[in-house]
């Protein structure tokens, strides 16, 4: 199987993640990746992570998928909190850094946030190009089972904004974000079934008041913000 579909950055958002995979599998596409963020922002973090371990095939951890599991003083943490299993935080705590393999004779990665960790935020519409490149890096979290090779594609997550951009290093490439993209959710499917790697951007609409009702009926701690976040778009225009 040469497509693979690679999502990321879900952030509890349950009504995104159902409809990328109902989109997911209208397109055939049976093997999923997931790039961590799995919970927080969003309510339904628990019924998000039951729906990841069921339908992908590898799943890394994001920043949220970290702090979570830490003591705090925060309301809207401690709200986050009380809404997982200890089924649910041991296998956050269980996941791997990265992923890592070969399509095409072609070394893929993908990590959260930065080979580095998953705290380091790399946009490239405001770092540097140098900055950028090192995204391509290996580092001690991501020990290369091949022959210390640098990828030659990358797919990260983290920053919730999709792009593209080759570098005489290699393929940069952002998925997105399921759960907090302004308006759509977004995911990407990288298709090697015709003896090249080609990355084909997905957005998928979802029924932002659907999901808002059920925050309300879960008397979501921190209701408002998250109201901005997905609503961002009405929200502006309310301002004006």
């Amino acid at each position: 199987m040469s497509k693979i579909a690679i999502i990321s950055d879900i952030h509890g958002n349950l009504t995104a993640l159902e409809a990328v995979l109902e989109d997911i599998e209208k397109r055939g596409v049976e093997r999923i990746f997931c790039l961590g963020d799995l919970v927080g922002k969003g309510p339904r973090g628990s019924a998000c992570i039951k729906l990841v371990r069921k339908h992908c095939e590898k799943v890394i951890y994001g920043n949220w998928d970290v702090f979570i599991r830490e003591k705090t003083d925060n309301e809207i943490l401690k709200w986050f909190q009380s809404q997982l299993s200890d089924e649910d935080f041991n296998y956050l705590a269980s996941l791997p850094f990265f992923i890592e393999f070969e399509l095409n004779e072609k070394l893929i990665r993908c990590f959260h946030a930065s080979p580095r960790s998953v705290f380091e935020r790399i946009a490239p519409e405001y770092h540097p190009k140098e900055k950028c490149l090192s995204l391509f890096e290996n580092s001690e979290e991501t020990q290369s089972l091949h022959n210390k090779r640098t990828p030659d594609i990358v797919f990260y997550g983290d920053i919730h904004i999709t792009l593209l951009r080759s570098y005489e290093i290699g393929t940069l490439c952002n998925v997105g974000s399921v759960g907090l993209d302004l308006i759509d959710a977004t995911y990407v499917i990288v298709d090697g079934s015709h003896g090249t790697n080609s990355i084909n951007f997905v957005r998928v609409p979802y029924d932002r008041e659907a999901e808002l009702k059920a925050a309300r009926e879960l008397e979501m701690v921190g209701y408002e913000h998250y109201y901005k976040e997905i609503m961002y778009d009405q929200f502006m225009e309310s301002k004006k």
